[in-house]
């Protein structure tokens, strides 16, 4: 397999590099490789996340505990300031919070730590990058089914996911994919600072 392989979807090419982006030289390296192939930097969006349950905090390994925020975090500023320079007036970065940032469990609190920097990050980054034309948001999921969830909680608890939200149940991918698109969009244009939820009714606040 070649190092970045290349897949076709729907008329675009998409191009996967293996890495890992809690390194510097690495997130620099993506910007570059995407400047290269694009021609330019439009939109940002730092999804990447690690988590793992708990029954008590004091349990948590400090390698794992790094690592969270390693991945979480750091790799995140390491994205922004390589891509930030080389973004124009017009584009803009969203970033994945959660709703563990307002409603955090115990039993994930390395995790839940993490969504509230990254919430905290994206409004004073967004004051900054105002200034270059560029805006920063933050989409705040509740419990969505992904490989992050079944891979984290015990079968029985799985079996729960979702069902303490006001609507009953949880998300989808495809239902948290529409504000992306819609921040990524000139129409969210006057949009900057803010952290959107799709939470199944769990409020933020």
């Amino acid at each position: 397999m070649p190092p970045f392989p290349e897949q076709e979807q729907a008329g675009r090419r998409c191009v996967t590099v293996a890495g890992d982006i809690g390194d510097r030289d690495h997130s620099r390296a993506l910007v570059e490789r995407t400047l290269d192939e694009l021609g330019g930097l439009d939109v940002l969006v730092n999804n990447a996340a690690y988590q793992m349950v708990h029954e008590s905090f004091l349990e948590i390994p400090p390698d794992e505990l790094e690592f969270v925020f390693r991945t979480n975090v750091i790799a995140m500023f390491h994205l922004c300031q390589a891509a930030v320079p080389q973004m124009q007036p017009g584009s803009t970065i969203i970033n994945t919070t959660s709703i563990q940032a307002a409603q955090p469990s115990p039993q994930l609190l390395h995790y839940a730590a993490t969504k509230g920097a990254i919430s905290t990050f994206t409004k004073g980054l967004a004051q900054e990058v105002a200034e270059r034309g560029i805006r920063a948001n933050a989409v705040a999921p509740g419990p969505i089914w992904t490989p992050l969830v079944t891979m984290s909680f015990p079968a029985e608890k799985n079996a729960q996911f979702g069902a303490d939200t006001p609507l009953g149940r949880p998300g989808q991918p495809a239902e948290l994919a529409p504000l992306y698109v819609f921040l990524a969009s000139e129409e969210s244009r006057f949009i900057s600072g803010e952290v959107i939820g799709a939470t199944g009714g769990k409020p933020l606040h």
